[in-house]
């Protein structure tokens, strides 16, 4: 027999927490559990001759790590703001996503997912997972997978 307290257990279990992110007045997602750190406007130093997405370098704890701008990915306007930098793991290392400002964690559930529309462009169908549809607005799922600059070396020269 089923009860209330099994459904919102299972309902709890199915929960996603979301880390939502902001570029311009869009909000993100990335699945908090794919994230390693959240960085805070450390400094970056630019790359000489790097592909308009490659947002610059930066010390990571030793290591330097290659950051993607979420920005330049979408064709948009750079602006002055400093940004705040989530760090994953990547096919060869670490690399950081920089984003305008990292907003909240929130719980998502599976039922409010669906997938990118038809109508969206190949482009930006290889960088969005699909949407969340939340009460009062969509959240736009990231695949960390797909931001990693090597996937992305791969992509341009294919």
């Amino acid at each position: 027999m089923i009860t209330a307290l099994s459904r919102q257990t299972a309902v709890a279990d199915e929960a996603i927490e979301m880390c939502s992110v902001r570029i311009g007045q869009t909000l993100y997602g990335v699945p908090i559990m794919r994230i390693l750190e959240i960085l805070g406007k450390p400094a970056k130093q630019p790359v000489p001759l790097a592909p308009r997405y490659i947002g610059g370098l930066v010390h990571y704890g030793g290591e330097v790590l290659t950051t993607v701008s979420l920005r330049s990915l979408l064709e948009m306007r750079e602006h002055n703001a400093v940004e705040d930098i989530l760090v994953f793991e990547g096919v060869d290392g670490y690399f950081g996503l920089l984003v305008d400002e990292v907003d909240e964690v929130m719980t998502v559930l599976p039922t409010e997912f669906e997938g990118n529309p038809s109508t969206l462009d190949d482009r930006r169908k290889a960088l969005f997972a699909g949407t969340y549809k939340l009460k009062d607005r969509l959240l736009v799922m990231l695949d960390p997978e797909r931001l990693d600059p090597v996937r992305l070396a791969e992509t341009a020269t294919a």
